[in-house]
C-alpha cells in the first residue's frame, strides 16, 4: 500500500472554506438584525481588494491595492448582508464611505474581544500569486506586525 493519500473526488477544502465563510456572514447578520454589537465585541475583516465584487472607493483601491483590513466596532452604519456578501458604512480619515464586499474576498476575520480567528485560503478565481493558507479557527495572530494594513476609523456609533 502507498502512504500516499489517493485525490478526493469531493471537493472538501471549498466546502469547508464555504462553511467557515458562513460563519462570517452569520455573524454578521445578527449584528445587522440587531443593530449594534453585543458586549465588547468587534471585527477585523482582511479582504482582497481586487478580488471579483469588491466596490470600495477609489481612493482607497489606490491605497490598498492588494489587501484591506476594516475594523466594524463602534462607528459604521448601514451594516447589510446577503447570502453572498455584505455592505457597510465607515469612515476614513472623517470621510463617509460605503464597501461593498463579498465573502469570497474575506481573507481573515478576527474578533480579539474573545481571541477568535478564522483564516481562508483565497478563492481559485482570484490571483494564482497569492499564498494559499489553511482555513481553520485558531487563536489571535501575533500583534508584533506594524499594522500596515489595518486602516483606523473613528470609533463612535453614528446615529
Amino acid at each position: 500500500m502507498s502512504d500516499e493519500a489517493p485525490e478526493s473526488l469531493i471537493p472538501y477544502d471549498e466546502i469547508v472554506q464555504d462553511a467557515l465563510r458562513a460563519v462570517v456572514g452569520r455573524v454578521l447578520r445578527e449584528v445587522e438584525q440587531s443593530g449594534t454589537l453585543p458586549g465588547s465585541h468587534h471585527f477585523y475583516i482582511t479582504f482582497r481588494t481586487q478580488s471579483p465584487g469588491v466596490d470600495i472607493p477609489g481612493h482607497l483601491a489606490e491605497r490598498f491595492p492588494e489587501e484591506m483590513t476594516i475594523v466594524i466596532q463602534h462607528r459604521f452604519w448601514d451594516l447589510k448582508v446577503s447570502d453572498d456578501s455584505f455592505t457597510v458604512g465607515l469612515s476614513f480619515g472623517g470621510v463617509p464611505s460605503t464597501l461593498n464586499i463579498p465573502f469570497s474576498a474575506v481573507t481573515d476575520f478576527v474578533d480579539p474581544a474573545v481571541e477568535f480567528s478564522l483564516k481562508f485560503q483565497p478563492n481559485e478565481d482570484m490571483d494564482d500569486e497569492v499564498e494559499e493558507e489553511e482555513a481553520s479557527p485558531t487563536r489571535l495572530p501575533d500583534s508584533s506586525g506594524d499594522g500596515s494594513n489595518v486602516v483606523s476609523v473613528d470609533f463612535t456609533k453614528k446615529k
